[in-house]
């Protein structure tokens, strides 16, 4: 189907021309509350990342390997030690459409409760595409627009990352290509119809349309999917085309980069409000880019200052790479095109459950977060299903949002540990999206 910030008859050329204009900033008023820049934890890390490996020699990735699959600037942010890196004012005034996010103080929840606590919810959900991951999407799409690239692929769990790089293509003139897992793409079909209306394309993983998928199906004709499959789906087609580009929802550095703008905002509100070190902080956890973004920056904090905020990371139990799986190299996908990674994974042929938290079900972590979980600068808690669901409830009954599935696993962290928490202490969870368009899982649970 031609769509019609896309059209079928449009030369290289002329989509060049749309893109560079779609590129250059308007001029628009931005909040001064928006960061300027963003916030790199490599900096102050009191020992480097374990660098990517070559697949195949498994040496030290330069950047050129990266060069048929990345922007040229996205792979210096993934490398870079800078300990901030400017936001193209482009795409900080794409931001301003839904930043800065608000930072609540959750007091009917704590009422609820009958706790003394002071919980704070930091709301990503009102985004337009109803997550955090637009604060990555539209800069990847930016980085790789300014460079020529017209077409980008990606993987998506349950639809937040499709949804939302869809719509960086949208405002910034990309065709985009998304390869769903298949379990989430049956479950969630508005997630699909939200990449259309953007218009991008939406394909259930694996596929019949690549060698990686043809593959993983004659395996296992009835396989429900992995984040891991999907990658090798996007990057084979991505390595395929030379004005295509993949882009990564989550697990590497530059994206976790771009999400601190979440961490950045809330500890700004957090001081306006006269709390500004919290005592504990949740975030959910699949591949990552969410924790990452609202911890990092208190995490640099941490270490520069000797402030003590505990830095919570809240995954499933179906899925517990951090609490279960080894530290050590693996591909980031199941047909290991991609380079090897240092991080806490489960295997790259794991197929977790057909949890609801579709963004959760990845058999890795990134692997900054893995690394700061292994210097001891941020614990790991699994969640059940039924145990974050029942969290989730009980914050839409009390505050009026029904949060993600993936948010829910944070939501249940906090909500534990406030039952016991100490008068006046700080509690901040991450709401990363909100749950509206995951509202048959909700009618299961209930």
């Amino acid at each position: 189907m031609a769509e019609p910030n896309h059209p079928a008859h449009e030369t290289r050329e002329h989509a060049l021309q749309r893109i560079h204009e779609l590129t250059q900033p308007t001029g628009a008023a931005v909040p001064s509350q928006v960061p300027t820049h963003w916030y790199n934890v490599a900096a102050d890390l009191p020992e480097p990342v374990p660098p990517h490996l070559h697949p195949g020699t498994n040496q030290p990735l330069q950047p050129e390997d990266l060069e048929p699959l990345f922007a040229k600037a996205l792979i210096e942010q993934e490398v870079s030690t800078e300990r901030y890196i400017e936001i193209p004012q482009t795409v900080r005034e794409i931001y301003a459409q839904w930043r800065p996010s608000p930072l609540v103080r959750a007091l009917r929840l704590e009422r609820a409760l009958g706790t003394k606590a002071h919980i704070y919810y930091k709301y990503e959900g009102g985004s337009p595409a109803g997550s955090h991951k637009p604060n990555t999407a539209v800069a990847q799409a930016y980085y790789n627009a300014i460079e020529g690239v017209t077409k980008l692929t990606t993987e998506t769990g349950a639809g937040q990352w499709g949804a939302s790089l869809s719509l960086a293509g949208a405002l910034l003139g990309l065709e985009v290509e998304v390869w769903q897992v298949r379990a989430s793409y049956d479950a969630k079909p508005y997630r699909r119809a939200q990449m259309e209306v953007y218009g991008g394309t939406c394909h259930p993983s694996p596929s019949t349309l690549t060698e990686a998928g043809r593959a993983m199906l004659a395996k296992d004709p009835n396989t429900t999917g992995s984040l891991g499959m999907a990658i090798s789906e996007a990057v084979e087609v991505a390595a395929g085309d030379p004005h295509a580009h993949y882009a990564l929802g989550s697990v590497l550095n530059h994206v976790m980069l771009h999400q601190s703008v979440i961490g950045e905002e809330a500890m700004q509100q957090l001081t306006e409000l006269g709390e500004s070190v919290p005592d504990v902080i949740f975030g959910c956890a699949g591949g990552g880019s969410n924790l990452a973004g609202l911890t990092f920056p208190f995490m640099g904090r941490n270490l520069r200052e000797g402030t003590t905020t505990r830095l919570v990371a809240c995954e499933p139990a179906a899925c517990p790479s951090l609490t279960q799986g080894e530290y050590r190299y693996d591909f980031g996908d199941v047909a290991g095109l991609t380079p090897l990674l240092k991080m806490y994974t489960l295997g790259r042929d794991f197929v977790p459950p057909a949890i609801h938290a579709g963004g959760l079900r990845y058999h890795g972590m990134s692997p900054i977060v893995s690394h700061a979980v292994h210097l001891g600068l941020m614990d790991a808690i699994a969640v059940a299903q039924n145990d974050a669901f029942a969290a989730g409830v009980l914050f839409a009954r009390a505050e009026g949002i029904i949060p993600a599935p993936e948010s829910t696993h944070a939501v249940a962290g906090a909500i534990a540990h406030a039952r016991q928490a100490a008068d006046g202490e700080v509690i901040v969870l991450g709401l990363s999206g909100n749950g509206v368009l995951d509202l048959p899982a909700y009618e299961q649970y209930v």
